[in-house]
């Protein structure tokens, strides 16, 4: 448990001291959010997930009840950060897109525990697909383009580990190209066509959609080795970096706390994602190994995107940083999948 807990619980501390310098209010939401991941973490560490997983029903109960719990958020939320991506319960805010993802991992690992060896036919990849087309459609009417494309990497990483042949690979690879042209001239708004033009132009629009890139990359340039000190970020705390809480924190830690805590803190996610795909190597079974690819995949795609937007390399999406951006959902559905982990962990 601890060899989770602990690079996990490095990354969370880096988050929570971030959030004390720029928000004492999101400082404290933060940790209770955090206190209640623990708790749901020692909770299960001795359930047998393998009781609940060995009925299929009950992933299929969970999916489906995911993207019903889309299909509200699209129809009756409100629109927050010009999505409707929360449900509003009360004084909280709940993504109904993170058990979405839970859910894609739990189906998915059955499903390509069992038919990995006919993963070569067109039936198998169509019929994948649809399991994940249906949640990620939802999202994306929302619009929710980052969260769309995590749930696109979850499918697309478990074909490629289930050893889908080359050319398969390279026809799929062609149809979301063209899939790629309709959507752009289609289906995505005028503000998400800018933010991917923008990766590769820079020093265009540098004062509405690469507005935030820049200053994260001028936060995160003059941190220097050792950073500018708590609460000094002239860039976070000046407010000249936007959304320092969740899409850009990275940013915002490295500028106070310099290029080595940076470092560090990349470090303690790497360790993380190797402590999980161990144990995935060690498991038991082909369904426990298939369950650590997907947590693997989960907090592998958010720290690419997240730390990528934040240097230019991916448009800004909206996709946080495991343990370390705010937010409740995210968190809470982290600790989760720490928990999975941990009962497989236990057993191999």
């Amino acid at each position: 448990m601890l060899n989770l807990l602990l690079p996990a619980g490095f990354i969370l501390a880096a988050g929570l001291v971030t959030l004390s310098s720029i928000s004492p209010h999101l400082f404290f939401l933060q940790s209770l959010w955090a206190a209640a991941g623990v708790c749901l973490v020692i909770f299960f560490i001795r359930f047998d997930w393998r009781t609940v997983f060995n009925y299929r029903w009950i992933g299929w109960t969970f999916y489906i009840g995911a993207a019903l719990l889309l299909l509200t958020a699209y129809i009756s939320a409100p629109v927050i950060r010009n999505t409707r991506s929360w449900l509003v319960i009360g004084s909280l805010n709940f993504q109904p897109v993170e058990l979405a993802k839970i859910a894609l991992i739990v189906v998915f690992a059955r499903y390509f525990s069992r038919r990995h060896l006919a993963i070569a036919k067109w039936r198998t990849i169509i019929s994948s697909f649809a399991i994940f087309a249906l949640p990620a459609a939802l999202t994306l009417l929302q619009p929710d383009l980052g969260s769309a494309s995590i749930l696109f990497g979850i499918w697309f990483g478990f074909l490629l580990v289930s050893g889908l042949p080359r050319r398969r690979v390279l026809l799929a690879l062609g149809a979301f190209c063209v899939a790629g042209l309709l959507a752009w001239n289609f289906a995505l708004k005028d503000y998400q066509r800018a933010r991917i033009t923008g990766v590769f132009f820079p020093e265009s629009h540098a004062l509405t959609v690469n507005y935030s890139v820049i200053q994260a990359k001028i936060a995160i340039g003059s941190a220097g080795i050792w950073g500018k000190g708590y609460h000094q970020g002239s860039q976070t705390q000046l407010g000249f970096l936007t959304e320092p809480s969740n899409d850009f924190i990275l940013a915002a830690f490295i500028e106070e706390w310099g290029i080595i805590a940076g470092i560090l803190l990349i470090g303690a996610f790497l360790a993380l994602e190797w402590r999980i795909l161990r144990i995935g190597l060690l498991a038991n079974s082909n369904f426990e190994k298939f369950i650590a690819l997907g947590v693997a995949l989960v907090f592998g795609l958010h720290f690419l995107v997240n730390a990528g937007s934040t240097v230019g390399l991916f448009p800004v999406v909206g996709v946080p940083f495991p343990f370390l951006s705010y937010g409740g959902s995210n968190l809470l559905t982290s600790f989760f999948l720490l928990a999975i982990m941990n009962a497989i962990g236990r057993r191999a």
